[in-house]
């Protein structure tokens, strides 16, 4: 008989940890929110984009003016090799390398700058989305809100999907603040 009460209280003791998560599931509410889309598709997001698109066309114009300028030189040496003194021609060569030095050194001051730019911008938006997410979960009464891609969700749900709801109510808190 002993051995009877001890398989029956094994059998219950796994049954009723299976059902737990079952009852408890009722006050457990979890969103889900895709940050890359909130960076495409809200005001700020877009208006990120179109300010760091700006600035990368200057600096891609910059680039481009400053190796036409070599491009040029170089043309330029090629039709004077000719009836230049070698003297002359290796001063122009060394010119042009100096050039091409400070075109590299600008590139990389571009890239350098464009990353720090959108870097700024998109970690402000974050910071927004996160404080407004926290608010969102508080008032929607969200147990947990997970990003998306950091949470390396494979499948979600539209039902726990909150991006069009945090879009929305980011949308508006953006014109709320904006001063007129």
């Amino acid at each position: 008989m002993n051995r009877l009460s001890m398989v029956v209280f094994s059998a219950a003791v796994i049954f009723l940890s299976m059902a737990m998560p079952c009852f408890a599931s009722d006050s457990v509410k979890i969103g889900v929110v895709d940050f890359q889309r909130i960076l495409g598709e809200s005001s700020p997001g877009k208006l990120a984009k179109t300010e760091i698109n700006k600035k990368g066309k200057e600096m891609e114009d910059a680039l481009k003016t400053k190796g036409n300028e070599i491009e040029e030189l170089k043309k330029k040496l090629e039709r004077e090799a000719l009836v230049m003194s070698n003297e002359k021609q290796e001063e122009k060569k060394r010119a042009i390398r100096i050039m091409v030095n400070d075109f590299k050194t600008m590139k990389n001051n571009f890239m350098r700058e464009f990353k720090g730019i959108e870097a700024r911008l998109v970690n402000k938006i974050k910071k927004n989305v996160l404080i407004l997410s926290q608010e969102f979960g508080k008032n929607g009464g969200y147990t947990l809100i997970l990003e998306k891609n950091e949470a390396g969700a494979m499948y979600v749900p539209k039902a726990i999907d909150i991006t069009d709801a945090l879009i929305e109510a980011y949308n508006n808190s953006a014109v709320e603040s904006k001063p007129e």
